[in-house]
């Protein structure tokens, strides 16, 4: 078993440089860390925050081929989505699975005339006009031609308004028509990424990784790098610098001493309620379709809750990210629109959350219409006494083609280091998908074998929760020379050894990563103040934090549940924290 715990920026000043320093970990950064890796580089990552953390952690949790990118012409990048899509499909089938998607039409022929307009000058017109049925099914049979791929998805259908509420009852009656295709649900985003990021890792001795560590500045003699946590900071010298840190690529070159006016992302936003009418409602699928603005919108039932989004403002860096009232008043508006009779307030709202697009810069060109595709920008970076390093900047990347990106940019990186590529990463299995059990007789030996350690209902959680590296949890659960394990007393979703598993093996900093990327329990609104605390106790064992310690993690985790989330908690307890 590899630890990632034992990534830390002491790791790094021990040995101060590499052939590649990447900096952003989001999935992009990942990503690219583990395709170097698997060459052999001696190659290493850094966030300044926790791992995935940023933009990444901020998806409307779906793999898709982008069937709206056909009307910006982007043939390209529809082709590179689908067939990307495809692929995780199979090499990451713990944790993205096949979506059926439905979108309600209102009309027939409406935006026929419009649909030239928007191909051509990427503008909307003086007023929007929403896209009619005949539109939508040329989009999907292109979408299905594109999407061909030996069935890993079925065609699109078309049904008329009597077949549709049949279907769906409780859609606005309103409606002539739904389209239904299938793309791919992501159940976790954070933890495929942990996954990607630890296949790096295990690639050997060459492969480092470090969260909270920042990229200050620039020194002469290389990249000055700062432990966020205790500020110690150590210069780092590489022969390749690679900016992935999405949308604050700019404010990362700018600290580099290279300025850049590459990015202008834009915020989406995102509500998850509980509201057991609107999960039914759904049918269990996406519903995805055009609001009265031109906004594409979705409501999507995914781990009991309805995840609904998103939106596409522009935003200001230098501002925090929020998801605001306007907001979501005017997801409420959507819902709605799609469900009239389905009650929904700020009462089913468990969590809330919003990240920044890392687009380009598109000045006054429309949000909606800013290509989603990527490219790479590279220049000198000086360094004393030497020859010049490059520094690569990624503009753009979404999650679906984060291992074609990562290819890519790897090759150009391979190009600059005159290495040859030894290993491609199209097809290879990702982390706990590896070997994952493809049908209900392969799933049930899998459960049945693991079964007799913890329980069938327990192995079978683990299975979906961590894929095939759930057999490293039960080991670690049954540990004979470990305390017994117990569920936790306000989560008993979880017990108390998995906790510890996490914080142990995982890079848990702080209290907030295990809340928040570790676990979902933050997303479904699972978070109280008592299971904090307990939480808390379990950790700071483990990561050998004191009361003070433990004190002021559950203060930052309180503080950003609310603050960033919009999640109401208790008051903490009056009683003493001790640790465990």
């Amino acid at each position: 078993m590899s630890f990632l715990n034992s990534q830390t920026s002491s790791a790094l000043n021990d040995r101060p440089n590499a052939q590649v320093l990447i900096i952003g970990a989001g999935i992009n950064g990942i990503a690219t860390f583990r395709d170097l890796a698997l060459q052999g580089v001696d190659v290493v990552i850094v966030e300044k925050n926790d791992f995935v953390s940023g933009a990444s952690s901020a998806s409307s949790h779906m793999i898709h081929g982008g069937v709206r990118y056909l009307e910006n012409g982007e043939f390209r990048l529809v082709k590179e989505s689908v067939t990307e899509r495809n692929g995780l499909l199979k090499i990451a089938p713990h944790y993205v699975k096949p979506l059926q998607t439905t979108i309600p039409i209102f009309s027939t022929f409406s935006g026929v005339m419009a649909a030239p307009l928007r191909f051509l000058t990427h503008k909307q017109g003086s007023k929007h006009v929403e896209r009619g049925a005949l539109l939508i099914k040329l989009g999907m049979m292109i979408y299905d031609a594109f999407s061909r791929d030996g069935g890993s998805v079925p065609r699109h259908e078309f049904k008329g308004r009597s077949q549709a509420l049949s279907a769906l009852p409780l859609l606005n009656p309103g409606l002539k028509y739904t389209a239904t295709y299938y793309d791919a649900a992501m159940h976790d985003p954070e933890r495929l990424a942990l996954d990607v990021l630890r296949d790096g890792l295990d690639a050997g001795p060459h492969a480092r990784a470090a969260n909270y560590v920042e990229a200050a500045g620039m020194s002469e003699n290389g990249v000055l790098l700062r432990n966020s946590i205790t500020g110690e900071e150590f210069t780092f010298t590489a022969d390749v610098v690679v900016n992935t840190s999405g949308p604050w690529t700019d404010l990362t070159n700018t600290a580099l001493g290279q300025p850049s006016t590459f990015m202008g992302g834009t915020k989406g936003s995102h509500i998850v309620l509980d509201n057991p009418e609107l999960l039914a409602a759904t049918g269990g699928r996406e519903i995805f379709f055009e609001h009265e603005d031109g906004r594409i919108v979705l409501i999507y039932p995914l781990k009991g809750r309805v995840l609904v989004g998103t939106t596409d403002l522009e935003h200001d860096m230098s501002k925090p990210i929020r998801c605001t009232e306007d907001e979501i008043d005017y997801f409420f508006d959507l819902v709605a629109h799609v469900f009239p009779t389905v009650k929904v307030d700020r009462s089913h709202i468990v969590f809330r959350f919003a990240g920044v697009r890392p687009l380009p810069r598109h000045d006054e060109e429309a949000p909606g219409f800013v290509s989603r595709d990527y490219r790479i920008e590279s220049r000198p970076l000086p360094r004393a006494g030497t020859e010049d390093g490059t520094l690569l900047s990624l503009v753009g990347g979404k999650w679906t083609t984060f291992r074609a990106l990562a290819e890519h940019l790897s090759t150009d990186i391979l190009k600059l280091l005159g290495l040859p590529r030894t290993v491609s990463t199209e097809g290879l299995a990702i982390g706990g998908g590896r070997n994952f059990p493809a049908t209900d007789a392969a799933h049930q030996v899998w459960v049945t074998a693991h079964g007799d350690e913890v329980g069938a209902d327990r192995a079978a959680a683990l299975l979906a929760r961590y894929g095939t590296r759930a057999s490293e949890v039960i080991d670690f659960l049954t540990d004979p020379t470990a305390p017994a394990d117990a569920l936790l007393v306000h989560n008993s979703a979880y017990s108390r050894r998995e906790i510890e598993f996490l914080a142990s093996t995982e890079s848990v900093v702080r209290l907030i990563d295990v809340l928040l990327r570790r676990t979902s329990m933050a997303f479904v609104g699972s978070v109280t103040t008592p299971l904090i605390e307990e939480l808390s106790g379990v950790v700071a064992p483990v990561l050998g934090w004191d009361a003070g310690r433990m004190a002021e993690e559950i203060e930052l985790a309180r503080s950003i549940l609310s603050d960033v989330h919009g999640v109401t908690l208790a008051p903490v307890s009056q009683t003493p924290i001790r640790v465990a």
